[in-house]
């Protein structure tokens, strides 16, 4: 971890252009040093050794040795704090979460050349992940699997990204005293490093759990197959969320990366709705948002959880969600890749819980079988 000194980055991808756009955008910050450039894997393993960055940028499609091949490398040899800049493809999208599952910290697109105006934008945003990436745990494969859970919006990079906040899409209400529906609903909320964290987490629910709605920030063109991939190691059924659809037990629903999750009650039923308003905290979707909603749809029958990420996106709607009579979760320090958004939400007083997350899964089953034991004795 850097302390007090410029953080030391190495730039590898084997486009010289974005090689130069790289190291032009982050001339400016003062905490931030780019050490040197590598046009491949094999020179960027001698540039390692000698000039010792404290965070690599990876290029995912290099020639002679993938970026994913080399990231396995270095999680295997010399662990180091890795962020992948890739493309905006499907291709892309599912190699950068390979990347993530292997021990990359975060992940950028490429910059959009092209657009100069924007520029300032993409290098603030790659400033603000290098910064966090330099101070986060690493989560190498080998000690996820060591430590498996119990049984039991994409930030907009390139861009003027005012910083709206919740009002700009949804008006804060108070909760209804009275609900028209008991059902329960789990409401999760993450940034840098949720997506293995809400990985872990739905791998460790089975396929009754009460319906539950996600806000990860993630771009769409990632969000799909993000969506697909946790369909794939979770008991519960899992999709990216649709406007109007109703909200199932045993189905998990993902915001898209260009869109708000909002929760809304029709009748008895819960339905997802999805908003492209303004972006909330710099990010669409917003967890602040979805959890806004939750807390004014739900109530005391959610149960909220605020994982992993950087910033303080979530941290005020979990507050609401506590305020509105939910329980809520904030993953410990120890065992987040970043600690700003959950630390952000038990600064603010929204955490009735502070959780390390192998232990979040089997916490979210006890709390919605004890909200089950007291609509039950409602009903008697």
């Amino acid at each position: 971890m850097n302390t007090g000194k410029r953080i030391r980055v190495l730039i590898v991808d084997d486009s010289a252009l974005v090689r130069r756009v790289l190291t032009e955008v982050l001339r400016g910050h003062a905490a931030i040093e780019v050490v040197g450039a590598a046009s491949d894997a094999h020179m960027a393993r001698e540039k390692i050794k000698q000039l010792n960055p404290d965070v690599l940028t990876l290029d995912v499609e290099m020639p002679k040795m993938d970026g994913l091949t080399f990231l396995r490398n270095i999680m295997r040899l010399r662990p180091m704090p890795v962020i992948m800049v890739s493309s905006l493809t499907e291709h892309g999208a599912d190699v950068t979460l390979d990347a993530l599952e292997v021990g990359a910290v975060d992940y950028l697109p490429k910059p959009k050349v092209d657009l100069a105006a924007t520029l300032a934008d993409y290098g603030d945003e790659l400033a603000g992940k290098i910064k966090a990436a330099a101070a986060a745990r690493l989560q190498p494969v080998a000690r996820r699997a060591a430590n498996p859970p119990p049984a039991a919006g994409s930030t907009l990079p390139g861009g003027t990204v005012p910083r709206y906040n919740t009002d700009a899409v949804l008006a804060k209400a108070a909760a209804p005293r009275h609900f028209r529906t008991t059902d329960r609903i789990i409401a999760i909320g993450a940034s840098t490093g949720g997506t293995e964290a809400i990985k872990d987490v739905l791998a460790g629910l089975p396929p009754d759990t009460p319906g539950i709605v996600i806000a990860q920030h993630i771009p769409k063109a990632f969000s799909t197959a993000f969506a697909r991939r946790m369909n794939g190691c979770s008991p519960m059924t899992v999709c990216e969320a649709e406007d109007g659809q109703q909200v199932l037990p045993g189905h998990v629903y993902i915001a898209p990366g260009d869109r708000h999750l909002i929760l809304i009650r029709d009748g008895a039923r819960y339905v997802c709705r999805l908003d492209d308003g303004l972006p909330v905290n710099r990010h669409k979707p917003s967890v602040d948002v979805l959890f806004r909603s939750v807390a004014q749809a739900a109530g005391r029958n959610a149960i909220g959880a605020i994982l992993t990420g950087m910033g303080k996106d979530g941290a005020q709607g979990l507050r609401e969600m506590r305020e509105a009579g939910s329980t809520t979760i904030a993953q410990d320090e120890a065992s987040s890749v970043v600690w700003g958004m959950p630390g952000e939400a038990v600064a603010v007083g929204g955490a009735t819980l502070v959780l390390p997350l192998r232990e979040i899964a089997g916490k979210l089953l006890q709390l919605a079988g004890e909200l089950d034991i007291t609509r039950q004795r409602q009903v008697s």
